[in-house]
This record gives C-alpha cells, sequence and structure tokens, in this order.
C-alpha cells in the first residue's frame, strides 16, 4: 500500500541521494540515477545484480541505484520534480503516474521504447499507463488478487474447490462462506482498511464499471446494478449470514494472518504477493492455497495497477534511461523480478517460464490469472484520489459496517462523487 503523506526526514534522506537527473562527465561518459521502489530482499537483490551486470557491459552509460520508498513516493517525487531533482529512471505504479503525466513530469515513451518491448506486453497492459496519446510508463510487475485458503478446512468440509477453468460464481462464493461458518469461526475475512481499489477491481467481473467516459471526454461516476455485485456480496457476508468476520474489515491484509494461522477464517482475498509471507510466518505443518477470486459475467476479469518503470521528462538522457529499461525488462529478466516480489510480470514471453508454472506456492493458479488481468477502472480519472479519500473510503466503509444501505452508498459515490471529478473537468 502506498500511503500518500509527506514524512519530513525520509525526504530529506531521499532527496539527498537524488541530487537529479543524469550526468556527462568530461570524458563523455552517462550517469542516469534509477530510483528502484523493491523492498523485499529478494527483490532488491535481483535489481542491484541487474544494475550491475549492466554496468559491467555499458561502460559509457553508468546506472546508480537509488533506494526508494513506497510510503512516500508520491510527495517525494512531486517535491523531486518541482526541485529540478528527479532520477532519470522511475520506478512507480501505475494508478499513481496521471498527475505526474499530465502535468508533464514524465517523457512520453511512444517513440523512446523498442519494438521488442513493445510487443512484448499486451495492450491491455500499455493501457494501464497511457494517458491521452502518450505512455508515460512501462507496465512490468502486476498482481491479481486471489483468496488464500486453509486447504485442509476445505477440504473436511466438502466444497468444490474452485480453480481458474471452473472458479465459483459471486453466488456460489457466498453460499460456500455460509458453509463454511459458525462456531465462531468464519468462511472469509475481508481485510478492507483501504476498500476503495479491492471493490473496484473485483467488480470488472461482475461487469462493475462506476466510471462511464461521455462523447466530451468528461468522466461521470454511474452505480449500476453491476457495480452492485461484489460490494453487496460483502456487505451481506458480513451483515446478514455472519459468515465474514466484521472485525477485520478495518484491517490490513497483514493483520489477517495470525487469525487465518490460527484456524478463525477460512478464507482470506490477499494480492498474490502476500504468499511470501505466508510462507514465512505459516505455523509449520500448516495447509495453505490459492484460490482464484470469483467470477461474474465477465468471468475473471479484475483490474490491476501495474508496477511501472517510466523516464523524467527532465532527464538529459532519455534515450539511454529507455535503453536501460529494455535491458531490465529483457523476458529473463523480467522473470528475475517477478520472482523476487512474487508477483506477475506483463511480458507474454515472461509469462512462458516454467518457474511461474509450478505447483509450488501455487504460481501456476496465478499465472493463469494473467490473461484477465485489466486496467484498473479509476486508472485515468482526473480527481481519482480525491474521490477515493473524501467519498468513496468512508461510503464503503460505512456500507460494509452495516451503517448505510445500498441506496446511500450509491446517492453518495454519485452525487458527491460527481462534484469532486467535476473540478478536474472545467
Amino acid at each position: 500500500m502506498r500511503t500518500r503523506w509527506i514524512v519530513p526526514l525520509v525526504l530529506m534522506v531521499l532527496l539527498a541521494g537524488c541530487t537529479g537527473g543524469g550526468t556527462s562527465s568530461s570524458d563523455g561518459r552517462i550517469t542516469l540515477r534509477f530510483q528502484s521502489l523493491a523492498w523485499q530482499e529478494e527483490s532488491v537483490e535481483a535489481n542491484k545484480e541487474l544494475v550491475k551486470e549492466w554496468n559491467a557491459t555499458h561502460p559509457d552509460v553508468k546506472v546508480e541505484y537509488v533506494q526508494g520508498s513506497w510510503d512516500s513516493v508520491h510527495d517525494q517525487l512531486l517535491t523531486s520534480f518541482e526541485g529540478g531533482e528527479a532520477p532519470d529512471i522511475i520506478h512507480d505504479a501505475s494508478d499513481d503516474l496521471a498527475d505526474f503525466a499530465y502535468g508533464g513530469y514524465l517523457a512520453d515513451l511512444t517513440d523512446l521504447l523498442s519494438e521488442r518491448l513493445r510487443s512484448d506486453i499486451p495492450q491491455r497492459s500499455w493501457e494501464t499507463a497511457t494517458f491521452g496519446d502518450g505512455i508515460y510508463g512501462v507496465p512490468f510487475l502486476q498482481e491479481p488478487r486471489v483468496f488464500v485458503a486453509n486447504a485442509e478446512w476445505l477440504k473436511e468440509s466438502g466444497v468444490r474447490i474452485p480453480t481458474p477453468e471452473r472458479p465459483w460464481s459471486w453466488a456460489e462464493f457466498r453460499s460456500v462462506t455460509r458453509q463454511l461458518s459458525g462456531d465462531g469461526k468464519y468462511g472469509v475475512a475481508w481485510p478492507l482498511k483501504e476498500p476503495v481499489s479491492a471493490t473496484l477491481n473485483l467488480s470488472l467481473s461482475a461487469g462493475g464499471q462506476l466510471f462511464h467516459r461521455g462523447t466530451d471526454g468528461k468522466v461521470a461516476v454511474r452505480f449500476e446494478a453491476a457495480d452492485g455485485t461484489v460490494p453487496g456480496t460483502i456487505h451481506d457476508q458480513a451483515n446478514t449470514d455472519r459468515s465474514a468476520s466484521p472485525t477485520t474489515l478495518g484491517s490490513g491484509g497483514s493483520d489477517t494472518l495470525p487469525g487465518f494461522f490460527g484456524g478463525r477464517y477460512a478464507m482470506v482475498p490477499l494480492g498474490f504477493s502476500y504468499r511470501q509471507q505466508i510462507v514465512q510466518q505459516a505455523p509449520e505443518g500448516f495447509d495453505w492455497q490459492v484460490l482464484p477470486a470469483p467470477a461474474g459475467v465477465d468471468g475473471l476479469t479484475q483490474g490491476v495497477s501495474p508496477q511501472t518503470l517510466s523516464v523524467a521528462e527532465d532527464s538529459p538522457h532519455q534515450q539511454e534511461a529507455a535503453e536501460f529499461i529494455d535491458f531490465l525488462l529483457r523476458p529473463e529478466n523480467m522473470v528475475r523480478l517477478a520472482l523476487g516480489d512474487w508477483m506477475l510480470p506483463t511480458g507474454i514471453e515472461a509469462l512462458k517460464d516454467p518457474a511461474l508454472h509450478t505447483t509450488k506456492n501455487d504460481w501456476a493458479t496465478g499465472t493463469a490469472l494473467a490473461e484477465h488481468l485489466r486496467s484498473a477502472p479509476a486508472q485515468s480519472v482526473r480527481g481519482y484520489p480525491e474521490w477515493k479519500d473524501k467519498v468513496a473510503t468512508p461510503a464503503f466503509q460505512e456500507y460494509y459496517s452495516g451503517a448505510i444501505g445500498l441506496g446511500e452508498l450509491r446517492e453518495r459515490l454519485e452525487e458527491d462523487g460527481n462534484l469532486v471529478l467535476a473540478r478536474y473537468q472545467r
């Protein structure tokens, strides 16, 4: 999760190590600064190794690794852009790029990227980093939302185990969680401290869109019947069926793991990369498995906001920066980055790698979902961060807790939400 608030000390540390874009020495050698947000040990190691490999084979273009942080990246980048201190190569996520792209801080990569890279990443992934007529980031890692389940509990219950080929419907999922509940135990624990992206991304499977762009290019919020399938299921599990733990609705994903390991919840919906935490923290002998999220009228479709690599508009060496990105995202390198982050690569060739199709830690289940991942619904909507923080988050939290009904949820998302969006579309 990326929280958009400024920590002065963190900013000073980051900016101290990020003293502007690429430089050229007197002998013509170029130095590029690459700010990475990798944080897991395996991921940091993979990134640093790839930087070393580049430097060993490109003596005239040196890349310096700069460690960034997801916790403060938006404000840190904004400060560095405005101060002329931005790194040349920028690691971020696609849902954080809109303001920077429209603000002129990022280079349009359309004519900078190799044909190999352009063709290797599917169009559905490029759409996550396309704003207007330009491409402002290269999407390279993506993470489906899956259900991590207590395998022994499910087996003993006799419920049908879903697969990517035969997933549960949302109605069947609700029925299964009722069957798995009782005696103080719950079929599912929804960690919805940040409810908006999870709800909107999963709602794509049911045909939910929520944001609708008119012929004039302006976006309006319309909460239609399909938009109610996923939130309605969660609400009914928590408030009617009592098959979802009400205490986890305000929790983050990691907060649910002790209860999951302790046998309190049969399933927890989490990002695919949470498997690493589970491998590290699960008690010895704990049997778990990955299940696909339920499917709706649009099948297993769900929204994602991939991790991206961008180039600063102010970088004096944009072509060289793009060439480093091309190197970093060669199929074999993209696989290394994906394995380090326990996520999926976007590249078609990388997704074929046998390491991503093993049954160990259920890599194969996640990889089978890659073709169903689409751009998150609000990816290019101006004003979305404010709509999410001021309107949607409190509205969904109150709806899931039972404090308001579906009618009031719809009214607040539409009426209050469209007032917010209108300010950005004058």
